[in-house]
């Protein structure tokens, strides 16, 4: 029976699996290495292990690995939050509702995604985006300490921006590094 065709993300996610079958066999007969390649490695080895090093990132919506995106430059995030009607982050003392209010956007059932970094001089912005799948694949990275940011968003996904930063937030660990809070418990 032939193959369906596949879209190219598609294709793309396929070819994912298939690699990170390849670096678990190689894990499993205990020679894989995310460290520098040992001199004794043989050519096999050290092309195994290099995809074993690329495929440490998370991909999400939004990481600039697609061929639309890769012209729209890079985020630098200090940190990120995500509202959601049913859930609200620890420690912020308001309803979805309030918060939307607050914010000056509508509540929506997808929620919202809250993206600290930093405008002109240095000043501290809060983005409100309604990227919140791109938000959650950041959030997944981050949690397995991969340093990766999205692309800007597109207009259209930025409902507002304010002054200040919005909390309480995941640091990025680019925010983390300029805010001095690396090496900390």
């Amino acid at each position: 029976m032939p193959r369906p065709e596949l879209s190219e993300l598609d294709h793309l996610r396929e070819v994912e699996r298939l690699a990170k079958a390849v670096t678990n066999a190689a894990f499993a007969e205990g020679w894989l290495s995310y460290e520098p390649d040992a001199e004794a490695a043989t050519p096999l080895q050290r092309a195994v292990n290099a995809l074993a090093r690329e495929l440490r990132h998370h991909h999400f919506p939004g990481d600039g690995c697609l061929d639309e995106e890769e012209d729209r430059p890079s985020a630098g995030l200090a940190g990120v939050l995500v509202l959601r009607p049913s859930v609200m982050p620890a420690g912020m003392g308001e309803t979805y509702q309030q918060a939307c209010a607050r914010l000056g956007v509508e509540p929506r059932q997808e929620g919202w995604a809250l993206w600290n970094t930093w405008g002109d001089g240095g000043t501290r912005v809060t983005m409100v985006v309604s990227a919140v799948d791109t938000t959650e694949g950041l959030l997944a990275n981050w949690a397995r300490n991969r340093p990766v940011y999205p692309v800007t968003p597109l207009p259209s996904q930025i409902a507002q921006i304010h002054q200040g930063w919005a909390g309480p937030m995941t640091f990025s660990p680019l925010g983390a590094q300029k805010l001095g809070l690396t090496g900390l418990p």
